[in-house]
Formats: C-alpha cells, structure tokens, sequence
C-alpha cells in the first residue's frame, strides 16, 4: 500500500550513513531513549481498548474559521488546526507544519479519527505555501491524502532526513524537498531561514523503526525566532537548543497523548511548561492534543494540566481553538473553551 511509505535506499541512504545521528543502522536519540517502558504490551493495549468514554469530547468541539486567503499578516499570525498541524504567516511567507486534514491520523480509515468538528479546514482553504514543512513520518504529521491534495499549491516541502524518500515515492518531485539533518540550515530568502533541531522521538510507518530522522525546526523570519517542537518526550536538547539561539518569541510543543507505556517520547504537561523555560521561551503554544485518541487520558486533560503548571510557574502561554487566528504578539484574552461539556 502507497501510504505505508518507503524506507531510504541509494544516495538518500548513503547520505544518512554519513549522519553523527545514525549509527548501527538506526537514527538515535541525543540521549539513551526507549519508545517503550518496561511495561507489559498486552497491558497497554488492554488499556487502550478499555479506555474511558473521556478519552473524546461530547459532541462536537467548539472552533472557529477564518478566510486564510486574506488573514492579516502584518504581524506573525498561526492557526492552530488540532493536534500538531498549524498554519503560519508573516508578511507574505506562508507554511503550513504537519497537516492532516484527512479525517483520520492511521493508515486504516477506522483508527484514529478526527474528533467531531475538528477538522475546520480543507485543503481548498489555504493560499499557496511557500513552505510545506513535516518534522517526522508518523501517520499524524505526514498524511498520505493530504500531502498529495495540497501538492500543486505547495512550492517547496522541507523535513527530516530520509523523509523524502516517502514523498518521491508517492510521485513528487524530488527538486520540491529538503531534508536536513539536525543543525542543518536552509534559508528561504535573506530574511527566513529554517533550521532542524534535535527532538526526543522515533520514527517509521511501518514494522521498521527509526529509519528515516525525527526533528524540531527553529524558523528565523525577520526579527522572529519561533521553535516548532514536533513530537518529543523531555530531556536535556531543550536547554541546548534554548542556549543555541539565545531563546524564543514562541514554541510550540507537544503537551498531549503522553502514557505511562511510552514516557520518554512524549512530555506530560508539566513538563512541556519546563521545556519552555529551558528554551527560554517568551510564550509557549500547547499542541498534539484535542482531535484524535492516542492514549487513554481525557481528551481536556492535557491543557487543563498544561495551564495548571504554567499558572504555577508564572509562564505566559496562548491556547487558541482549533480555527481560530493567533497574533502572538498581542495580548487578546482567550476564553477557556475546553470546558464547554456540561
């Protein structure tokens, strides 16, 4: 099946071979990492199948929707889409990171759907990209269907390393993508310019792990520094890179479908609002959360930890709903929409 991807072969291989990040035949972590405690599997999936009926929202989430075609981009704006997809803009340049916007993050139709709702937006809706930009190969980030639908309006994909070699076999042309190693840069123009970064995570679409890389992405635009997290548990990369680019306007990190099973690959609340500090973030955006079941915890439960904490810490933060515009510059109270179940 197409969407199973394909594993780098030839000169993308003997690239990676190259990588200080892959050694015995496998990318690795900045840090020892296992994707799985020391916990039973059959148990993990006992728990999943059992999982409470919390694990969705009541009906449908509450979002909102703009025209994307004439949103206002004199300052950087986002718009969070759920989970970890979200749409920037600033002063003409538009990127959308790791859009799935067809319904379900699985290769099969009946796992992983988009919560009622949630899926706002089409790929009709958005102007032309300058920038597609995926962080790792995992159903949820790099999205078969909507890769290919938003192709001819895409002028450039930039990701991971050995990413690309998923998307040449889908049939796109291999001139339209980038991949970078950690550290590696890319300047889109004198004024933006876009770098990968370590995350703590795995990757593979199928049996085999780890074949292609997994990252985080610092955009450079103008007098902006955003991090863009992508998946990753915590560890000592957020200070590294925090000290690296003397600190952030924004970060966006993963705060959600974390479990006792996997909990160095994903972060806990609690400890995305400490990342955030080691990055010496000015203000943090929670994401992967509120739109599709990959653990067993509330669907709500991520932020309303995530706020906790950061109330706690004295840490400014911005949670958006899914649609609705973000000039993270400014501050415009925002309500507290994920208590909307009565």
């Amino acid at each position: 099946m197409k969407i199973f991807g394909k594993n780098p072969t030839g000169s993308r291989l003997q690239r990676i071979e190259q990588s200080p990040n892959y050694r015995n035949g496998q990318f690795q972590n900045v840090e020892q990492t296992s994707v799985m405690a020391d916990v039973s599997f059959v148990k993990i999936l006992k728990e999943y199948f059992s999982k409470p009926s919390s694990v969705q929202p009541q009906g449908e989430l509450p979002t909102t929707k703009v025209n994307l075609m004439t949103l206002d981009d004199a300052k950087p704006v986002i718009v969070w889409l759920g989970h970890s997809s979200y749409y920037f803009s600033f002063k003409g340049f538009r990127m959308l990171v790791d859009p799935v916007l067809s319904g379900n993050a699985s290769p099969f139709s009946g796992i992983g759907k988009a919560f009622k709702g949630s899926d706002v937006y089409s790929v009709e809706d958005f102007p032309q990209l300058d920038v597609l930009l995926i962080t790792h190969d995992h159903y949820d980030h790099l999205d078969y269907k909507t890769v290919l639908k938003l192709m001819p309006g895409v002028k450039r994909i930039i990701t991971a390393l050995g990413v690309g070699s998923h998307l040449e076999y889908w049939g796109i042309e291999s001139k339209k993508i980038t991949e970078l190693d950690w550290w590696e840069i890319v300047k889109i123009n004198s004024e933006i310019k876009l770098s990968a970064a370590p995350s703590r995570h795995f990757s593979g679409r199928l049996f085999k792990r780890a074949k292609t890389l997994w990252a985080s992405f610092v955009l450079e635009i103008y007098d902006q520094k955003i991090y863009l997290g992508g998946d990753s548990g915590y560890g000592k990369h957020f200070k590294m890179i925090g000290e690296k680019y003397s600190g952030f306007d924004l970060a966006i990190l993963d705060s959600g479908q974390y479990g006792k099973g996997w909990p160095l690959i994903h972060m806990i609340p609690e400890e995305t609002v400490q990342a955030g500090k080691d990055l010496n973030a000015s203000v943090v955006l929670p994401v992967h959360w509120s739109k599709f079941v990959l653990s067993v915890h509330p669907w709500n439960e991520p932020i309303k930890r995530f706020v906790r904490a950061a109330e706690q810490a004295e840490f400014k933060t911005v949670t958006p709903m899914i649609g609705q515009p973000l000039w993270y510059l400014d501050s415009a109270a925002i309500p507290v929409w994920w208590e909307y179940e009565k």
